[in-house]
């Protein structure tokens, strides 16, 4: 995403205008950023990307309509370039994982210091990702606690329609989106999912993007 000229186009996405006034005070002192517009909800994000096309959306979580993770979904499926970093005050694990999940390439809490903020920007627009470092020892503190997913003995191999399955499954979609695009029934796709489940000793839906991610089916 890094341009050879012209300025990154960032979205700001916070319910609080005294917070968007401020980040944009913020990051119109740097040089190659360019605050072309900003949302005070999700719906308001999704149009925005919509109809300014920018190159990073900077998203907090609390959204008074949608959340910020839903609209990260939607906003990564219209336009998949656009990066999204998290700046929001939830440093939990579930959201954490859920906007990975979601498409998010940064998370930042609100907390961090200006110069974390910038250094999230700057690595999505290298289409890196970037994750707070007490943030980053959830996903060592679950890969030590669950030990490496690419041992053998630890999960038996899944089946190649299984393997298929497993992606759109960790990435959100449904059993009739999953089946409409594998060309099965989504009832098959129910049953590959218990399968799944069960061969790889995971219990919730969180439990299968945690492993997605340690095992890279989904980007982090």
């Amino acid at each position: 995403m890094i341009k050879a000229s012209g300025k990154l186009k960032l979205l700001l996405v916070d319910d609080h205008a005294v917070v968007r006034f401020g980040l944009r005070m913020l990051l119109e002192e740097q040089d190659n950023l360019e605050i072309v517009g900003d949302a005070a909800t999700g719906r308001e994000a999704i149009d925005a990307v919509i109809r300014l096309q920018p190159d990073i959306v900077l998203m907090d979580i609390g959204l008074p309509d949608i959340s910020g993770i839903e609209a990260t979904r939607e906003i990564k499926k219209i336009r998949e370039e656009t990066a999204v970093v998290v700046l929001t005050i939830h440093e939990d694990e579930a959201y954490f994982f859920n906007m990975l999940q979601a498409g998010a390439s940064g998370y930042v809490p609100k907390r961090a210091a200006p110069e974390e903020l910038v250094t999230a920007i700057q690595a999505a627009a290298r289409d890196e990702v970037y994750i707070y470092p007490s943030l980053a020892k959830l996903l060592v503190t679950d890969f030590v606690k669950h030990g490496d997913p690419r041992d053998p003995a630890r999960h038996p191999d899944l089946t190649p329609r299984e393997s298929e399955v497993i992606v759109p499954l960790a990435e959100g979609a449904t059993n009739f989106e999953i089946g409409e695009k594998l060309n099965i029934s989504p009832k098959t796709v129910a049953r590959h999912r218990e399968n799944i489940m069960a061969k790889l000793n995971l219990h919730s839906r969180a439990d299968l993007v945690r492993y997605a991610i340690r095992k890279g089916i989904i980007r982090a």
